[in-house]
């Protein structure tokens, strides 16, 4: 298999079929060895989180896909930690896994706090969620951009923005909801998006590492997340 890159927590390969397959890795975001889905870089190794990040993965895309929402999901192999998927035009410059993010909140917390935290307190509820993008660029730590941006910067259609950030909301929900049945509460989770057969889909992962869940006032950490969506 041709690779076509190395990214923070997934190496991408290229199928003979003309479908690209993701190779999930032990590595999560995070600083100094603490587990944040909001860092940019990669801060710790947790084993067996790879796995753990696929098998959560499947679990939404069924889940999506039981709801009539379109993925680029075909199929996974859990036993090499691998997923198959379509191939799709990811938006922005994909740089070494670059392009662009997609951050749904329900809660104000973590880099949300960092920015605007003398005007809302973290822990905040947000009624009906918060949808921001930013550009996966570690040098520039992942810029903020709105959706008359990427319109003016050439990435999207007024459109496509307005039906990624439609499908961002219906997924999220389903999410959140999937996880209250277990008695935990989503506070943020990010997403990626591409263009595939002139559709807007989810592309990448719905991973335990791509979250923030707490139980009570106790974060979950992306292992024992796992098993709680996994072993119900």
């Amino acid at each position: 298999m041709k690779k076509l890159y190395t990214g923070k927590t997934k190496d991408v390969y290229e199928l003979e079929n003309g479908n690209v397959l993701l190779k999930f890795k032990d590595d999560c975001t995070g600083k100094d060895g603490v587990f944040d889905p909001g860092e940019n870089t990669v801060g710790l190794t947790i084993e067996g989180i790879g796995k753990a990040n696929l098998q959560t993965s499947i679990h939404y895309f069924e889940l999506l896909k039981a709801a009539g929402i379109k993925t680029h999901y075909v199929s996974a192999d859990i036993d090499n930690a691998t997923m198959e998927v379509l191939p799709a035009e990811c938006f922005g410059k994909a740089q070494g896994g670059g392009g662009l993010e997609v951050i749904c909140r329900l809660v104000a917390t973590g880099s949300f706090i960092r920015r605007y935290g003398e005007y809302i307190k973290n822990g905040t509820r947000i009624p009906g969620g918060y949808v921001e993008c930013t550009f996966k660029n570690d040098e520039k730590g992942d810029p903020l951009v709105t959706g008359e941006g990427l319109e003016v910067l050439g990435v999207m259609s007024p459109e496509m923005f307005a039906e990624m950030k439609k499908q961002t909301l219906a997924i999220t929900k389903i999410v959140a909801d999937d996880l209250a049945s277990i008695g935990l509460d989503l506070w943020d989770i990010k997403f990626e998006f591409g263009y595939n057969n002139g559709e807007v889909v989810l592309i990448d992962e719905i991973a335990s590492g791509n979250m923030r869940v707490y139980k009570g006032d106790t974060i979950v950490e992306p292992v024992e997340l796992t098993k709680l969506i996994l072993n119900r």
